[in-house]
């Protein structure tokens, strides 16, 4: 074996024939910060009966609306709430902490939203909850969501992000998100839909 003592500069390539020994741990690798793990919005459920999302909203719960394929995507919509006044949408999805998930780090929902054809007249705002779950049919703790509501009314779709406390978390958990959409509009004539484009999971993780 040969062993050089001090720096090594290498004008070329590196040729590996072997193992790299010792092998490196996950802990010893480098961190990234809020790396994004996109949710697939057709895993999103009624969010109290854990259906299917229908194709379109209805009561209490949000829709998942098709699209045109190669033109349009997918989104999950509230309807047309034009003068329905202040109404209440909710959908609901179990999310999966990575294995590369780092213990303790930072854990946030992002959700791209907005709004289709006209912004409501009084207001239209994101929510979300998030519980640990429990290894038995129960949840574990409170909501661990950190953030308050926050405005979509707004026909230029954004980026809302919600801080999960992350104290009590690590590789492997799941947690219980329910989204809620509540749009507040008395009279305007067109068409007023809140639209959710994209959800995503940011974490911390290593490897």
């Amino acid at each position: 074996m040969n062993q050089v003592d001090g720096d090594l500069r290498v004008v070329g390539n590196v040729v590996r024939t072997g193992d790299l020994l010792p092998p490196l741990r996950r802990n010893q690798l480098e961190q990234e910060n809020n790396v994004a793990h996109p949710i697939s919005l057709a895993d999103c459920r009624v969010w109290d009966s854990a259906q299917p999302l229908p194709a379109t909203p209805a009561s209490d719960d949000l829709g998942l609306v098709a699209g045109t394929f190669g033109t349009a995507n997918c989104y999950v919509s509230a309807g047309d709430l034009k003068a329905a006044g202040a109404t209440t949408r909710r959908a609901r999805c179990i999310v999966t902490l990575p294995p590369e998930y780092v213990a303790g780090e930072t854990v946030s929902l992002r959700l791209a939203c907005g709004m289709l054809t006209t912004a409501a007249d009084t207001s239209c705002t994101v929510d979300a909850e998030a519980y640990k779950i429990g290894r038995t049919s129960l949840v574990d703790g409170g909501d661990l969501v950190a953030t308050a509501a926050q405005s979509i009314n707004s026909l230029v779709f954004a980026d809302k992000t919600f801080t999960i406390t992350p104290s009590t978390l690590s590789p492997g958990d799941q947690l219980d998100v329910r989204i809620s959409i509540t749009c507040t509009d008395a009279a305007t004539a067109t068409a007023v839909t809140p639209a959710i484009a994209a959800v995503d999971l940011l974490v911390d993780t290593k490897g």
